[in-house]
């Protein structure tokens, strides 16, 4: 599918539902009949739909249709139009309210083995020599204090906010941020914070261990606006 082709119906199809006065909250035609007014095949067209969506111009409710305007208040939004309009920045403002609980529970319950697990992340990571190496590792540290947690729910929300990581618009932000700080201050910098939070877990710290992650991450989120990343 040509983005020129989904960008001309994106036009036509705002040009169309002004002109045909839909107010706010109004029901659009059906896909068939929007598709058959602006010449183009269902598959097009759902593309400029999925972009207005985006932009919340429009909102969509299984089994009832499509409606024009913002969505009202009360009505869920579908996960991945969550993901793709975070922010960097609202994204590192999630992880700073759920991670240092979640370092936090870690000192309460962590076995000697789960310190020894942690320590072993901390030591690959330290030993990282690539930026990809680099950033597996961090994701692995912080997904493993979730596992020390035993808690399958703060596990799936590590998960959730790492898949989030993965998406385009906090990749090229992060790739931009590794590039100015360099692998070094991976293995460095950051590696002995994460040495901090295991010496806090270690400890039976929790107050300690929070604290430590939070300044980590206050670490991860000034770089990022110092290299332009976060909006």
């Amino acid at each position: 599918m040509r983005v020129a082709r989904v960008q001309q119906v994106l036009l036509d199809l705002r040009g169309l539902l002004g002109r045909g006065g839909i107010g706010a909250g109004e029901r659009l035609p059906s896909e068939r009949e929007l598709s058959r007014q602006l010449g183009c095949s269902r598959q097009t067209l759902r593309a400029a739909l999925d972009v207005m969506e985006h932009a919340g111009e429009i909102w969509r409710h299984v089994g009832q249709g499509t409606f024009y305007g913002p969505r009202p208040l009360g009505h869920p939004i579908r996960e991945n139009i969550l993901v793709h309009g975070a922010s960097p920045d609202q994204l590192m403002q999630a992880r700073l309210t759920l991670e240092p609980s979640v370092a936090a529970e870690a000192a309460r319950i962590a076995s000697p083995q789960a310190v020894a697990y942690l320590l072993q992340l901390v030591r690959k990571g330290r030993a990282a020599t690539t930026r990809g190496a680099c950033e597996q590792l961090d994701a692995a540290f912080h997904r493993g204090l979730a596992e020390v947690t035993g808690n399958p729910i703060l596990l799936g929300l590590l998960d959730y906010l790492a898949g989030v990581r993965r998406h385009t618009a906090w990749q090229r932000e992060w790739e931009a941020t590794y590039r100015r700080l360099g692998v070094a201050e991976f293995t460095d910098h950051h590696s002995a914070q994460h040495q901090a939070v295991v010496t806090c877990i270690s400890a039976g710290d929790a107050a300690g261990a929070a604290h430590a992650m939070r300044r980590h991450l206050d670490t991860v989120a000034d770089a990022m606006r110092a290299t332009g990343a976060q909006s």
